[in-house]
């Protein structure tokens, strides 16, 4: 792994599909390739919240498990902690929001709404947020100690997507809150970082620790992808997210098919499935910091059809729409 800078300590964070991609910026704020924004975004009469719910009411198994293993790692908090001194908060800070627009119910205020709604149904705080001129798509969630955490989301990653895709997307930063994940995720970035600037010892450590921090980051996107499905309420619409992600443009995104996406997961599952394909899979994402698309894909289909699902769907109450 190459040493990391400043400028990319949260990239594990984010919904981008590219492995350790930098916050680097097109804006025509329309949701989805030809169609305009409505004047105004109103809640869903189907929309629901879930009004207790808790971050391991959705929480995905390997989330789970790979937090634990991580939390018998002596140190590693304290040591996170102490390499996020305030220098290293301010740079941060500065190097995401200092380029990028703060939206609010004056500036940018369907995307306000989006996030409001989101954060309702979930049942968490909503955090700031922010666009920012990327021409890469993506979003990303940053939680500094002592200040409030925000989302940044790329201009050429709204020019993509519809207005619900969008909204799961931003769930799915939601989800890294929630759960936790951005305290954890800055803490552990910035100790790869820091390990990696230490002579001798300090890359050792580092190795050590790299692949079981991507295999826990892995864990915690499958852990949002559900938080984006809560939010949405159709596996078809984060499906559809990750397939534009995958290989969508505006100009192609009315043709493709979720149908057909999910259709390419099952095929990569079966042909992973023998002891070959097994082996080229895991050479294939053990050093990723996302799971491959088609991999959640087949994931979300999986837990929108299961009972634990059905079930918080079940508990949830209506959202009522603004007055």
């Amino acid at each position: 792994m190459a040493s990391v800078s400043l400028t990319s300590v949260s990239t594990f964070i984010g919904f981008s599909l590219k492995n350790r991609s930098r916050f680097v910026g097109s804006l025509a704020l329309r949701y989805g390739p030809k169609k305009r924004r409505s004047s105004g975004i109103k809640v869903s009469a189907s929309s629901v919240a879930f009004k207790d719910l808790d971050a391991d009411d959705f929480r995905h198994p390997l989330d789970k498990q790979n937090t634990l293993l991580l939390k018998t790692i002596p140190g590693l908090n304290e040591l996170g902690k102490a390499l996020l001194g305030p220098v290293a908060e301010q740079v941060m800070l500065l190097e995401n929001i200092g380029t990028s627009v703060l939206v609010s119910k004056n500036q940018l205020s369907d995307l306000h709404e989006l996030l409001v709604e989101a954060s309702k149904i979930l049942n968490t705080e909503a955090p700031d947020l922010y666009v920012r001129q990327n021409p890469l798509p993506n979003a990303y969630t940053l939680a500094i100690s002592g200040r409030k955490p925000f989302i940044v989301v790329h201009t050429s990653l709204v020019e993509l997507l519809t207005r619900r895709e969008l909204q799961a997307v931003l769930a799915h930063e939601l989800g890294h809150l929630k759960c936790d994940h951005g305290v954890w995720l800055t803490f552990a970035n910035i100790l790869t970082m820091g390990a990696y600037s230490v002579p001798g010892l300090g890359g050792l450590i580092a190795q050590r620790l790299e692949e079981q921090l991507y295999r826990w980051v892995r864990a915690a996107e499958l852990t949002c992808d559900r938080a984006a499905l809560l939010v949405s309420q159709d596996p078809k619409v984060v499906m559809s997210v990750l397939m534009k992600l995958a290989g969508g443009c505006p100009s192609l995104a009315d043709q493709l098919n979720v149908d057909a996406f999910l259709e390419q997961a099952r095929s990569y599952e079966k042909a992973s499935s023998s002891p070959v394909g097994w082996y080229i899979r895991n050479a294939q994402t053990r050093q990723l910091s996302h799971p491959l698309p088609v991999l959640r894909a087949r994931e979300i289909d999986e837990w929108s059809r299961s009972e634990e699902y059905r079930s918080l769907l079940r508990s949830a109450v209506k959202l009522s729409a603004p007055t």
